[in-house]
């Protein structure tokens, strides 16, 4: 009997000395991580996801920075974000372009496959170094806008100068891809610039709308995140949708187009800017500002709100 006693009590000694130990080691490990949060964020402590107002204000303070930069430095950081959806682009083109046998069995599984490998990882090296894309700009400086913490003046140096940047580093890279023969004598790139160059004004337009409005939440979501992990995946599947549907983002046109051209299509260049980037990129103005951002702003901040005055206003 006391042996079974002595037993049981050097058990339950044992398990209430590991339980201890546990609860040290996660104590010591949170403060590290404690520690490191404070560390990384100057004093306060950084939630992995911004609350819906609190995202909403952090995208008008990066609006508004991208706005207040000089026109060369953000044609600069343009031509690299060009080039990021270039590579992007490319991708798509290299994995998801080259299933004709599941594209011909089991079409949605294709387009999954071309819009998961590519666009999804052009936009994270955008986002994540700092570039300047145009498509997302038409949200994020626009909100910073309407909010007055830039002009109007600023909102269209910003346009311009990412935008310009953008041709610039996606016409470069479609060269570099084009020169580095690694696409073999796969059509994909062919028959992708030679539908899009051909498509009705209005469908452009339209197909604009919807890209820009999931790629400016894709924007919008990850500057809420402070993870690597939580902004690849606020990336990922609005990215990968758009892509999957079918849609038109007038910087990924930027580059497959061009390619396409290069490798062979009965494209001109006249034709890419009338038939579809300039369609394109009007509905990616509207699918940014209006679809994505104008919601928000209307919400959380003071979009179209008469600003009080007088007396009883004060």
């Amino acid at each position: 009997m006391l042996k079974r006693v002595f037993i049981g009590s050097l058990l339950l000694s044992s398990a209430l000395s590991l339980n201890v130990q546990s609860r040290a080691h996660l104590t010591k490990s949170s403060n590290i991580n404690s520690d490191t949060a404070l560390y990384v964020s100057g004093g306060d402590i950084v939630p992995a996801l911004k609350a819906p107002a609190a995202l909403y204000d952090g995208a008008v303070a990066i609006g508004a920075t991208k706005a207040s930069k000089s026109f060369a430095d953000i044609f600069k950081l343009g031509i690299v974000s060009g080039a990021h959806i270039g590579f992007g682009s490319y991708l798509a083109i290299t994995v998801g372009g080259a299933c004709p046998g599941i594209a011909s069995s089991n079409p949605g599984l294709q387009k999954i496959i071309f819009g998961a490998f590519g666009l999804p990882f052009g936009l994270i090296m955008t986002l994540i170094t700092g570039g300047e894309l145009f498509t997302g700009n038409t949200a994020l400086v626009t909100a910073a806008w309407k909010e007055g913490k830039t002009d109007g003046k600023s909102l269209i140096k910003n346009w311009v100068a990412s935008y310009a940047g953008n041709f610039v580093g996606s016409i470069l890279l479609a060269y570099l891809a084009f020169a580095s023969q690694t696409l073999g004598n796969a059509p994909a790139s062919v028959a992708i610039a030679t539908a899009k160059a051909n498509l009705p004004f209005n469908v452009a337009f339209v197909r604009g709308i919807l890209c820009n409005w999931l790629v400016c939440m894709a924007v919008y979501m990850a500057s809420g995140c402070c993870t690597m992990v939580g902004k690849m995946t606020a990336i990922w599947f609005p990215i990968s949708a758009f892509v999957a549907l079918g849609l038109d983002h007038s910087v990924a046109n930027m580059f497959i187009i061009p390619l396409g051209i290069m490798r062979g299509a009965d494209v001109t260049f006249t034709q890419m800017i009338t038939n579809n980037l300039l369609p394109v990129t009007l509905g990616n103005i509207v699918g940014g500002a209006l679809m994505c951002m104008m919601p928000f702003g209307t919400t959380f901040g003071n979009w179209f709100k008469k600003k009080s005055s007088g007396v009883f206003g004060q």
